[in-house]
């Protein structure tokens, strides 16, 4: 029999899963194919921090729509917990970003001072209201960024709570099932094909992560895209030492649930390699004890890598293919899929609704240079 859908999402990370969240409110048949686990790769990877402010400092084409993902976090939360009953551990604490030189704080506040004019909460803090508001800040610091409306969540379970919800909302999804190749004619999609069975949709949406160029070259179609690993390790201490997450040139410090702190990440790129080098861990080692000396103390738990996907200008791939139509592609979030998860789920079910205008700095033909047409 047939196997029919409205829409098939390749990719259960958090992108695809959000999207078909997004859709199956909208009472879309929606189908996940998904070549390992849902949750899988970057977003288990993930250190989960919501740097709306932190991440994207001023003159950014993503800082409005990243404002906006992060204000929707609070009301999801709690649809998600009602619709799946996942809690996604939304911690609104704050990010203190550090400084250590005086270039780093002529910088710093120049952001605050933009923020601030853009309407932001923000603080600047001195090497004493730091030490004031996270007593185990080494004495190196000399000043800091407070940024309070940003926060974090778990990665893993706001991955799994959307992907949940969707099938509770009538979604499906297939696990350990590979797409293989695209059905299209006529230029028009028309569904995919896996290792095992054909299944068929009037609109496809890619959300592969970094591995996306790859899934997208049996089209004949080339993006400017590529993978960066980033190694983390986490540890765990007697008690609690931290409250805010904490952001420096170096490394990140992320409190978790249970006394664990995420301490991330390095940046390699070009290269879908997966393990973790002894080098990398070691300067984030070095650099996040320079940060918070008490990690000396901290007992060992785990690391991992990631891989993430960048794109040539920093900016995500979010629009419909431009010679088939019905197909649509959603990637290169790099570091703030995370974070940009909700808004993209929303813009790219307006996309395929046609209510999003299709001139928007994300579109997938915004410089000939990026896509080989």
């Amino acid at each position: 029999m047939k196997k029919q859908h409205d829409v098939i999402i390749v990719g259960g990370g958090v992108i695809g899963s959000s999207i078909a969240f997004q859709l199956s409110k909208r009472h879309y048949r929606v189908l996940v194919v998904e070549k390992g686990t849902v949750a899988q790769k970057a977003s288990s990877a993930a250190a989960g921090m919501l740097g709306a402010q932190n991440e994207l400092e001023k003159d950014c084409t993503l800082f409005p729509i990243a404002l906006k993902s992060r204000a929707m976090f609070p009301g999801l939360a709690e649809e998600l917990k009602f619709l799946s009953n996942i809690d996604i551990e939304l911690i609104q604490s704050g990010i203190l970003r550090v400084v250590q030189t005086e270039q780093e704080v002529a910088h710093l506040q120049s952001v605050a001072a933009y923020q601030q004019n853009e309407g932001e909460s923000v603080e600047w803090l001195s090497k004493e209201q730091v030490k004031a508001k996270e007593p185990q800040i080494s004495q190196s610091i000399i000043g800091g960024l407070y940024m309070p409306n940003d926060g974090q969540v778990s990665p893993p379970l706001l991955t799994k709570a959307l992907a949940q919800s969707a099938v509770n909302l009538g979604a499906e999804i297939l696990e350990f099932t590979e797409v293989i190749d695209f059905l299209h004619e006529n230029g028009h999609i028309s569904g995919v094909r896996t290792g095992t069975d054909n299944f068929y949709a009037e609109k496809v949406i890619v959300a592969g992560g970094a591995w996306s160029k790859q899934i997208l070259e049996n089209l004949e179609l080339s993006i400017d895209a590529y993978p960066v690993k980033g190694e983390c390790f986490s540890v765990r201490t007697r008690g609690p030492i931290i409250k805010s997450s904490i952001f420096s040139t170096g490394a990140y410090i992320v409190p978790k649930s249970g006394d664990r702190l995420i301490v991330g990440a390095t940046e390699r790129s070009h290269t879908f390699d997966e393990s973790v080098q002894l080098s990398g861990l070691l300067q984030l080692m070095m650099n996040a004890i320079q940060i918070i000396p008490a990690l000396k103390q901290a007992k060992w738990e785990k690391t991992w890598a990631g891989i993430r996907p960048q794109t040539g200008d920093g900016l995500p791939y979010l629009g419909e293919h431009p010679r088939i139509k019905g197909l649509f592609i959603a990637t290169g979030h790099y570091r703030n899929g995370i974070l940009l998860a909700p808004i993209t789920g929303l813009l790219m079910a307006d996309l395929l609704e046609r209510k999003e205008s299709v001139n928007h700095p994300f579109r997938i033909d915004r410089l000939s240079r990026e896509v080989n047409l």
